[in-house]
């Protein structure tokens, strides 16, 4: 690692735009994998002001394509930046900002999908949980139609302390459609109140810190982004395993226009089905016709504790699936 007064100098020399980049590698963005590139450095500089001071720091980030954020990283003064870059395409333009930056990019083939991090940074940045967060950030623009399944992957990393977060309350400032971006900060009541605010909320301070007018990708898609920065909690706040706290959320949000208590029925079989949504009600203090929307962090929390509770008392209970009982119904139909 370069010495402090070395970080605080280093600048990128000078190299073609990203929209040169484009051209001389012939890039175009692909609609089947949700590509939009991001081509204003003035915001590609302020995502990267927002994940906070990197001096010094080491960077995952994901989806670089053509390495718009990646020079904006590069600049910021990082001790390393790690880039996992499925698309073979975007590796040449990439490669010349490893060689403008000897020794501080590391370009990684791969799927983040499937990249293990957390052996990818020394040891010796791994902090207490309880501790500051550690010097290790995520940054990344996705693309679209991998932005939901890898929060979803990344939070249930927070809730095992594995993944990125072996290192400690790792933070992440990543892009997302602006409705998903609403949808994890959204409050309680709030319209956009969905699974994914439960599911992230419960873990980590979220924060939709701004928003990119479509207008500036290219190609332009159909809406704008929202740029989301994610702290993880020390202390969750519900205490239960990832799984049971997703199956509790998803079975409520699946009928959101519904009364709470039509969701919640659905963890339970057909047979004694209105008498154990009663009882999980009762003893969670919820009110029945509360809808999904008006559900708080707390009353998600006494209803995992109690429908943990009966999980325990019925060891068959948490496997049980309302589709398949549904599927097997109508096959002896």
């Amino acid at each position: 690692m370069a010495a402090a007064g070395k970080l605080n100098t280093l600048r990128l020399p000078p190299l073609p735009t990203i929209r040169e980049i484009i051209k001389l590698f012939k890039l175009q963005a692909q609609k089947q994998l949700s590509q939009n590139f991001l081509l204003d450095l003035r915001l590609t500089d302020k995502i990267v002001r927002k994940a906070g001071n990197l001096t010094g720091a080491y960077v995952y980030e994901v989806g670089p394509g053509p390495g718009g954020i990646t020079r904006s990283i590069l600049n910021a003064n990082v001790a390393e930046l790690l880039v996992v870059e499925k698309d073979t395409r975007f590796i040449p333009g990439l490669q010349m900002l490893s060689d403008a930056a000897p020794g501080k990019l590391r370009i990684v083939h791969g799927d983040v999908l499937t990249f293990k991090i957390e052996n990818a940074f020394p040891e010796s940045l791994k902090r207490q949980w309880e501790d500051d967060p550690p010097n290790v950030h995520i940054i990344g623009n996705l693309p679209f139609s991998v932005s939901t399944p890898l929060i979803i992957k990344w939070l249930e990393n927070v809730s095992c302390l594995d993944g990125p977060f072996a290192y400690g309350r790792t933070q992440m400032t990543l892009t997302f459609q602006k409705e998903v971006a609403e949808r994890l900060t959204a409050n309680t009541g709030g319209k956009q109140r969905s699974r994914l605010s439960i599911m992230a909320q419960y873990l980590c301070h979220v924060q939709h810190v701004f928003t990119i007018p479509g207008q500036a990708f290219v190609p332009k898609p159909e809406v704008d982004v929202g740029v989301v920065h994610f702290t993880p909690l020390i202390q969750p706040r519900i205490e239960q395993p990832f799984k049971l706290v997703e199956k509790v959320v998803q079975s409520v949000f699946q009928f959101r226009r519904k009364y709470c208590y039509r969701g919640l029925g659905m963890l339970f079989p057909e047979d004694g089905r209105v008498e154990s949504t009663e009882r999980l009600l009762r003893l969670a203090d919820v009110d029945p016709t509360l809808r999904p929307c008006h559900l708080s962090l707390a009353h998600f929390q006494r209803l995992c504790d109690v429908y943990r509770e009966m999980c325990e008392e019925d060891p068959g209970l948490f496997a049980y699936n309302f589709r398949e009982e549904l599927k097997q119904n109508k096959s002896r139909a």
